[in-house]
C-alpha cells in the first residue's frame, strides 16, 4: 500500500518526531530535496526514523563540520563568512549539505 504524502505533510511528521531535533524549515527543505532526489528515479520510501538517524540539523555550516572531525586552518584574520564558506567546502566534500535559511542538514558520515 502507497500513500503520497505533499512536502508539507511530510515536514510535519518531521517535526513532530519527539527524538528529533527538527525546525519546521529543515524538515520542510528536507522533504524537499527528497522529492528532487526521486524526481526521475524510484519512489522514496518515507521512513521517519531512519531519515533522523542519517540526516541531521545545524545552525551552521561550522557548526556541524566542527562536530563532525573538521579542522579549520588556524586564521585568525578570516571573517565569520570565510569561515563559514570552508567549513561548507569541507562538508560537500564528505556528505550530503542541505542549506536552508535557518541553517543546514547534513547527512550521516
Amino acid at each position: 500500500m502507497i500513500q503520497t504524502l505533499s512536502t508539507s505533510e511530510a515536514a510535519d511528521i518531521l517535526k513532530r518526531d519527539e527524538h528529533a531535533r527538527w525546525s519546521y524549515q529543515g524538515a520542510y527543505a528536507l522533504c524537499e530535496w527528497l522529492e528532487e532526489m526521486e524526481t526521475g528515479g524510484p519512489p522514496v520510501e518515507f521512513d521517519y526514523i531512519a531519515i533522523r538517524c542519517e540526516y541531521s540539523e545545524w545552525k551552521t555550516a561550522l557548526e556541524a563540520a566542527l562536530e563532525t572531525g573538521y579542522k579549520p586552518e588556524d586564521d585568525d584574520d578570516a571573517d565569520d563568512d570565510s569561515k563559514e564558506e570552508a567549513a561548507n567546502d569541507w562538508l560537500n566534500e564528505r556528505t550530503t549539505l542541505i542549506r536552508f535559511d535557518g541553517g543546514v542538514i547534513i547527512g550521516s558520515f
